[in-house]
């Protein structure tokens, strides 16, 4: 993990949002709030990998990625930003450790939606789900509707409260409406519009 903004602390534990961030929305700040406003997490990491496990950076790299979320997360002092070699979950974790320490509790902040497909991935030639939940939690906020954990699962899977509706908010729709040219400022915070406009 190479740290490229960091939270002064040792936390005792870390809500870690890993994503494309392309780019960052409001969505991605709320989540993040979430966990520190629920005492879930003393600092949230937002992450970014070196290469993604299943698609490629395309015209908008991780250099541009990173700028867009240090100027979106400039004015928060508990947000840290870093960049990870591995893409998976648990990968990512075991570089948390490293750096934060083995007692810290590592804590992934998601929705529901991207919740199910962690708990369903084929995991094959990995350590099961089960086995990875050993590792790191997963703080899930609903998203079309709450996560049905499983029974064996559910004592490392705790729900996150998220105040507004974010339901239609996503990385996919700022694109979506910059290619039809349709309003999208209300959907990414303010200090990144110049960067949105400048790059999409």
């Amino acid at each position: 993990m190479r740290f490229v903004q960091k939270a002064e602390g040792a936390p005792r534990a870390v809500a870690v949002l890993s994503g494309a961030f392309h780019p960052p929305t409001l969505a991605h700040l709320a989540l993040a709030e979430a966990a520190l406003n629920a005492g879930a997490a003393d600092e949230v990491l937002l992450v970014l990998p070196v290469r993604f496990p299943h698609k490629l950076y395309g015209d908008i790299g991780l250099d541009q990625r990173v700028e867009m979320l240090r100027a979106a997360t400039a004015a928060k002092p508990a947000h840290s930003i870093g960049i990870s070699e591995g893409g998976l979950f648990l990968e990512i974790a075991r570089e948390c450790r490293e750096c934060y320490g083995e007692d810290v509790r590592v804590r992934f902040v998601c929705g529901r939606d991207a919740a199910e497909r962690i708990i369903g991935w084929d995991y094959t030639g990995a350590p099961s789900i089960e086995e990875q939940l050993r590792e790191y939690e997963l703080l899930v906020a609903a998203r079309g509707g709450a996560l049905a954990a499983p029974e064996h699962l559910a004592h490392a899977i705790e729900p996150l409260a998220l105040e507004g509706d974010w339901e239609e908010v996503s990385s996919t729709e700022v694109r979506e409406r910059l290619a039809r040219q349709a309003e999208w400022r209300h959907l990414v915070p303010e200090e990144i519009h110049h960067l949105v406009e400048q790059w999409y």
